[in-house]
């Protein structure tokens, strides 16, 4: 008999990545069942790589992709769905989730998507041109192909629709708020997964007071949850705003954006490139986007941009400190936050005037794994909690599920041609 099993779909802009998970009962079981993913989509070396949960199957290898690159990314989800026909036989697949980066002011909350829905979200893509795209893509192709399979968009922004207006309205006329013109925030996925892992790691009362979790990746941001809701984050009416990244500025003067294209002889498209490609860790360091890397180097410039991305990280915590009138707790996910022990411990130390006290031997064993990082005297609980974006997606398909009731809950077998 075959298992009932959730699929979820990350896909971007040079790759799609899938977990499949197990549901049992009421819960999914977070260790994937099967999981993998295509990289370097567009480029001259595409490469696969899948594995099932079992060690039967485990698969890496350079992957031929060609045609335009609309058309590699439909060969590249086919091949995907062909692998799972193949080698995930033992399995029902009730639903497939979808990561989508912005859903706007309507979208708040996980949804059954139609084609109607994707038409308005795909009028989302310049709010979010480096992920809403590629997102949508493989959501647009499957309904094509097989409109009665369930599909669940999970947004990132919809986390932080619990903000209170004040959090979301710039200051410029009130009718642009009014036309969706507001902070959305993103990587709610990851703050609403690590959001329900506190309670383990901090206890129950001290996650539900004063909280902000860092989501440090190659993409990243703030977020301030009281009652472990979102009430301010560091991003807002777009991915770049904020803290500093791996390519991305962060906040910067908009005056400066004027000024380059008015006095520096720059386009739109070319400051757009800037900030989005040439910026962050990248530009500050010259030598990479990864912080592995640049922990590893002895060149200045490297040094320059760590101490910076710590600086900037050490502003934002200060102001959502003061917007939630407290701290209790400071928790780091993602790959920087979950890996770079020296990142922690350079932000950690410049907030002692909140009470803050690490343990340098705590923080050193924890590298990927939940716990608390924090010194007996610290005011401030501190942790390290692992994100897992792709459990969430398939809890919040599930959810929907049962919201829409059990005649929703009908097998959706991946077939071969589906995106052919």
């Amino acid at each position: 008999m075959r298992r009932p099993a959730l699929l979820t779909l990350n896909a971007g802009s040079s790759s799609v990545k899938f977990s499949l998970f197990l549901v049992e009962g009421d819960a999914i079981v977070e260790t994937p069942h099967a999981w993998g993913q295509i990289d370097g989509i567009g480029t001259a070396h595409p490469r696969w790589r899948a594995a099932t949960q079992d060690g039967r199957r485990r698969e890496e290898s350079p992957l031929t992709l060609t045609g335009e690159l609309e058309q590699q990314h439909h060969d590249a989800f086919s091949h995907l769905v062909d692998w799972l026909r193949a080698h995930v036989d033992d399995v029902k697949i009730l639903a497939t989730g979808h990561r989508i980066v912005h859903g706007g002011a309507r979208f708040r909350e996980p949804v059954r998507l139609t084609p109607e829905m994707v038409a308005e979200l795909e009028q989302l893509v310049p709010l979010a041109p480096l992920h809403q795209p590629h997102n949508l893509r493989p959501i647009k192709r499957m309904l094509e192909r097989r409109p009665t399979w369930t599909q669940v968009g999970c947004f990132d922004t919809a986390f932080h629709t619990t903000q209170p207006w004040f959090a979301q309205m710039f200051p410029l006329p009130r009718k642009l708020f009014d036309e969706g013109i507001r902070r959305y925030g993103f990587h709610g996925l990851s703050y609403d997964y690590v959001n329900r892992r506190l309670p383990d790691v901090l206890g129950p009362e001290r996650a539900r007071g004063r909280v902000i979790i860092a989501h440090l990746g190659n993409g990243a941001s703030l977020c301030a949850l009281r009652e472990g809701k979102s009430v301010a984050t560091t991003m807002g009416f777009t991915t770049i705003d904020g803290v500093m990244m791996g390519t991305r500025s962060g906040s910067i003067d908009p005056g400066l954006v004027l000024h380059l294209i008015e006095y520096g002889g720059m386009s739109v498209a070319q400051v757009d490139h800037m900030l989005y490609k040439e910026s962050g860790l990248l530009g500050v360091s010259g030598i990479s986007q990864d912080m592995r890397e640049l922990l590893a180097s002895d060149d200045p410039h490297a040094k320059d941009a760590v101490e910076l991305f710590c600086y900037r990280l050490v502003r934002e915590i200060g102001s959502l400190a003061a917007a939630l009138g407290g701290l209790d707790a400071l928790v780091f996910t993602a790959g920087i936050g979950e890996h770079a022990a020296p990142v922690r411990a350079r932000v950690i130390e410049r907030l002692d005037w909140l009470g803050a006290v690490l343990d340098p031997q705590a923080n050193e064993r924890t590298a990927g794994v939940a716990g608390r990082i924090d010194a007996p005297e610290s005011r401030v609980a501190l942790a390290v909690v692992p994100t897992n974006e792709e459990a969430m997606i398939a809890r919040y398909t599930l959810e929907v599920l049962r919201r829409d009731g059990s005649a929703t809950i009908a097998a959706n077998p991946p077939a071969a041609d589906a995106n052919r």
